[in-house]
């Protein structure tokens, strides 16, 4: 891969994918050249900060499942990624255990009967601090983009909220919008 910038675009993270295929970042990363992968590092029932709550609709402080990655390509940590679910949807499920789920998280959700309808993405520009620095192999003039990403079910009921930290110099996020 010789593009040290890589394009990303956010449809195929919210669709779900059909039985066998990989999750969408390893298919991403094959179809550019490269191998993608990831670490969790841990999965499993937290209180939810300000910001997840308000994400989700739940009390601060409440429980919510989170599965905390660190994404990979070639080798190299790309980005940060923490994935949070309501608990009434994740508790007791394969989302809130620190094992690989067969095509991706997305495709487990739309199993367990919660399909994404509606995405709100936020994204901001910032200094990493120490442990994402360290964590995505920065040097201290580096700055990250954060990517809020809030899923929501045709009830408009919240499903899913990514906390995505990555950076900046080496990504670029296209938004591709059909209108009608």
């Amino acid at each position: 891969m010789s593009d040290s910038r890589w394009v990303s675009s956010s449809m195929p993270y919210l669709t779900p994918r059909d039985r066998g295929q990989s999750d969408a970042w390893g298919a991403e990363a094959v179809a550019r050249g490269g191998k993608g992968g990831q670490r969790i590092v841990h999965a499993g029932e937290v209180p939810a900060s300000d910001e997840v709550a308000d994400l989700l609709g739940v009390a601060a402080g409440g429980a919510v499942v989170v599965r905390r990655r660190i994404i990979e390509l070639n080798g190299r940590p790309c980005e940060l990624t923490d994935t949070y679910y309501p608990a009434a949807i994740a508790r007791g499920t394969r989302l809130a255990e620190r094992g690989k789920i067969p095509g991706g998280a997305v495709t487990l959700l739309a199993e367990l009967g919660h399909r994404g309808a509606r995405v709100r993405e936020d994204v901001t520009a910032r200094m990493p601090g120490p442990d994402e620095r360290e964590a995505l192999h920065l040097e201290a003039d580096e700055p990250v983009l954060r990517l809020s990403r809030l899923t929501l079910n045709d009830a408009d009921q919240p499903i899913q909220a990514d906390l995505i930290v990555m950076p900046a110099h080496r990504q670029q996020l296209r938004y591709e919008i059909r209108i009608g």
